[in-house]
């Protein structure tokens, strides 16, 4: 008689994941990209592009530079804003048996609520991820996420025209992050997903030039691991929704790291680029590790490192 294989299930607010492996906005396109390499309805989730109310034409080339451990982007949203996503992406994804999460961009409190609004009911929708991570035009473009009253307002505004699960994307770049994502439980947030790319930046000592040509963008990968960890961790201590764990994920034992820090699932970004099948993998690798340990449920391992 065989070993049975332990349970994956995990759910954040009211989406039900069959495994706890989503994909981190940003880098995995809108799914059609990633198609071809395995059955996307094998991820728990498929977050897909940030996206706004209307077009982002994104920043100027280069936008993205590799770093030893690591890549910085600075992509800068670029996206066909939410009536193409509605009309010409989503049909692709509703193919495949998987909950998808649309993540949120908008240079105003106004601007998120609509997105939020002409999202809601639209069949294939299951949840919304808000970048706070965004400059806010009518502050002088300092990012929502920076500030407690920011991301209220942002989750305030979007939770009033959605009752679809709302996820707040959490910025690393702030001083108190628990701080911030206890304000945006009390504005209504289901869940947090945490954490987003780190300010850096890149030059080029033999042309005496920025490696970007917006000077600074985000930095993802390994080298951020231990940062996303501990806030991660800080978070878990601090509140009691979901949490959605990211950054330097690369193989299985880097997420079930996040998993015993306190997230109930994970999100692969830069592995991606690299592996394109690492998602998959890492989703075996879970299972493996549980297997291995004795564990028959994934939940189970939640928040239990000492």
């Amino acid at each position: 008689m065989g070993v049975a294989r332990p349970s994956l299930a995990v759910k954040i607010g009211r989406i039900e994941m069959t495994n706890p492996v989503t994909v981190a906005s940003g880098t995995f396109g809108f799914g059609q990209e990633m198609a071809d390499f395995y059955d996307l309805s094998r991820l728990g989730a498929i977050i897909v592009k940030g996206t706004s109310l209307a077009p982002w034409p994104g920043n100027d080339y280069p936008r993205t530079v590799e770093t030893p451990s690591g890549m910085l982007n600075a992509i800068g949203l670029q996206n066909d804003g939410v009536e193409s996503l509605i009309t010409e992406k989503l049909p692709f994804l509703r193919q495949y048996e998987v909950p998808v999460i649309v993540n949120v961009v908008g240079h105003t409190v106004d601007e998120y609520a609509e997105v939020a609004a002409r999202l809601d009911g639209v069949e294939g929708v299951a949840g919304l991820e808000i970048n706070i991570s965004c400059p806010n035009v009518k502050e002088g473009c300092l990012v929502f996420g920076t500030s407690a009253k920011g991301t209220a307002e942002v989750v305030s505004a979007v939770r009033k025209r959605t009752g679809l699960t709302l996820i707040t994307k959490l910025s690393p770049n702030v001083g108190d992050i628990v701080e911030i994502a206890h304000a945006a439980i009390d504005a209504g947030s289901d869940a947090l997903s945490l954490i987003n790319t780190l300010l850096g930046t890149s030059i080029d000592p033999w042309t005496r030039t920025f490696g970007l040509a917006n000077k600074t963008g985000g930095l993802s990968g390994p080298a951020i691991k231990p940062v996303a960890l501990r806030m991660v961790y800080d978070v878990a201590q601090a509140v009691d929704v979901p949490i959605i764990g990211m950054g330097g994920i690369m193989n299985a034992l880097d997420a079930v790291e996040f998993l015993l820090a306190g997230a109930r699932a994970v999100s692969i970004g830069t592995a991606n680029f690299v592996n394109p099948m690492a998602a998959v993998e890492i989703i075996d690798g879970i299972a493996d590790y549980l297997c291995s340990t004795g564990v028959t449920d994934v939940n189970e391992i939640v928040g239990t490192v000492s």
